[in-house]
């Protein structure tokens, strides 16, 4: 098993095994997210990620899902903010192949 990934057993017993895309603590909610995903994507084509609480000092810590509207949106910003980094780098790396 990679360092950055982890498996769970899915309800018919399956191992699933899951790459962990970041963790972080909220200074918001005062509790650690791990942010990760089976690599399959939805109906458009994009890839599912999932997201849970969990204890960073456990390293037998349970998932716990998160509940709260307030948490999913503290998620879905930092998601959106990764994901507008990624598109600047990967234009950078476009227009520095495009010059040479």
């Amino acid at each position: 098993m990679k360092k950055n990934s982890f498996s769970m057993i899915d309800e018919n017993g399956n191992e699933i095994v899951y790459d962990v895309l970041f963790t972080f603590e909220s200074e918001e909610t005062h509790k650690n997210y791990i942010v990760y995903t089976d690599n399959t994507k939805d109906e458009n084509g994009n890839v599912e990620v999932y997201a849970s609480i969990y204890d960073p000092n456990d390293p037998h810590s349970k998932l716990e899902a998160i509940e709260t509207e307030k948490e999913w949106k503290v998620i879905e910003t930092i998601l959106e903010t990764l994901q507008e980094e990624v598109k600047k780098q990967m234009s950078n790396q476009g227009n520095q192949n495009n010059e040479q």
